[in-house]
């Protein structure tokens, strides 16, 4: 599976679910007044203005830009990750709850036998935001020592080759750094900011919907519920309140 086929595969349960329609099909407009989100429920918008909170050093941003743009390159089927905000997204994710591990349990004894057994994954004591701060310096580290040049300086090839060896487990990034697990986490959030709702700062002109055919979030499906593998042909909708 290549890396657009990654992100199509998720477009594939929306259609799987009944997300489609025969042509034509007349399109719901408005919403129950009953529905409404009132303003204490309204997601929060991601923040704009005043650059970057988290990734505030320019080779921390150049790193970031150079693996997301890898994993989501631009292509015919559309933008490539930084071009739709991927790495806004993820900086005012690691500025807040997300970033500080909130929904996480970060407290010992580590016991990865368990972890793995249990959860299917590896535990961490350090929260998202300390993961990237340690992941990019030593990824940046490598790429000094191996190649005597910057990660995101490096030939698309070459950065291909080392995604490829830290998803392999076969990198070994040191400074107490999961190298395999940072390649996961950075994988995750490109796509979480490629797929999630504009509001939060990715999916910028909702390119990554518009690519898998998702309508957005609309308050009602029912009328499309029985009508499969057809194209809708709605245009996505936001959670941004439309002014």
């Amino acid at each position: 599976m290549n890396r657009r086929e990654a992100l199509f595969s998720l477009g594939s349960m929306a259609a799987a679910g009944g997300l489609a329609s025969r042509a034509g099909a007349a399109e719901l407009k408005g919403f129950p007044k009953q529905t409404a989100m009132s303003a204490d429920h309204l997601p929060t918008p991601a923040r704009s203005g005043g650059g970057f909170q988290v990734l505030k050093s320019e080779t921390d941003q150049k790193t970031v830009k150079a693996v997301f743009d890898r994993l989501i390159p631009a292509d015919d089927f559309g933008p490539s990750a930084s071009e739709a905000g991927c790495l806004e997204f993820l900086d005012d994710q690691l500025s807040g709850d997300y970033g500080a591990g909130k929904a996480l349990y970060l407290e010992a004894p580590l016991s990865p036998e368990n972890e793995e057994e249990i959860m299917g994954a590896p535990q961490f004591l350090s929260t998202p935001r300390e993961r990237y701060e340690t992941g990019l310096k030593a990824l940046e580290a490598y790429a000094q020592d191996t190649d005597g040049a910057a990660f995101h300086a490096l030939s698309p090839d070459r950065i291909d080759e080392i995604l490829t060896g830290l998803e392999a487990g076969e990198i070994d990034l040191g400074e107490g750094v999961n190298g395999q697990a940072f390649f996961e986490l950075m994988l995750q959030n490109a796509r979480e900011g490629y797929l999630a709702d504009p509001l939060y700062g990715g999916n910028r002109d909702m390119a990554g919907w518009k690519m898998i055919g998702f309508p957005g979030a609309r308050y009602d499906y029912r009328p499309y519920v029985d009508r499969r593998n057809e194209d809708l042909g709605l245009t996505p909708v936001s959670l941004i309140p439309n002014d």
